[in-house]
C-alpha cells in the first residue's frame, strides 16, 4: 500500500473551501480532469484527460470536518480522506490517500503519481477559490 498526505491552507472561509470540493454539480475547476461525472449524491466518475475512468463512492462525510471516499480504477484502488480545519483566518486542508496498486509494474511510480495530482489539485482549488471571491 502506498500512502500520499498534503496540506494546505486557504485564506477562506471553510465553508467556502468545503462547498468547492465537495459540490459534485460542478468540477469544471479542476485541469488534471477530462471529464466528470455525477451519478448521484454520492457516487461520482472522474476521467483523466487520458480517457482513464476512476469510479468514486463517499463513505463518511462530517460538515465542514471531514470528506471521505473509496475509489477504484483498472490501476489502483483505495481511500481518499479529506480533513477541514479552520482557525486564525484560515482554512486548512488535509488530504490523504492509501492507494493499492493493481499492477506490480507501475509500483516505483505511485507516490510520485499520487504527489503530483494533490500538489495540482491544491494550485486549481487555490485559483478557484480566488475566482469566486
Amino acid at each position: 500500500m502506498v500512502k500520499s498526505s498534503r496540506k494546505a491552507s486557504f485564506s477562506y472561509p471553510v465553508d467556502k473551501v468545503w462547498k468547492l470540493v465537495t459540490d459534485l454539480s460542478n468540477q469544471t475547476w479542476r485541469s488534471d480532469l477530462g471529464q466528470f461525472e455525477k451519478i448521484d449524491d454520492n457516487q461520482f466518475i472522474e476521467y483523466t484527460q487520458n480517457g482513464i475512468q476512476t469510479s468514486f463512492k463517499v463513505t463518511k462525510v462530517d460538515l465542514y470536518k471531514l470528506w471521505e471516499l473509496e475509489f477504484e480504477n483498472k490501476n489502483l484502488q483505495g481511500t481518499w480522506l479529506g480533513r477541514f480545519d479552520y482557525h486564525d483566518g484560515q482554512t486548512v486542508l488535509d488530504f490523504t490517500e492509501n492507494v493499492t496498486v493493481k499492477n506490480a509494474l507501475l509500483s516505483p511510480f505511485v507516490w510520485l503519481y499520487l504527489r503530483k495530482q494533490q500538489k495540482q489539485y491544491f494550485r486549481d482549488l487555490e485559483k478557484a477559490l480566488e475566482v469566486r471571491q
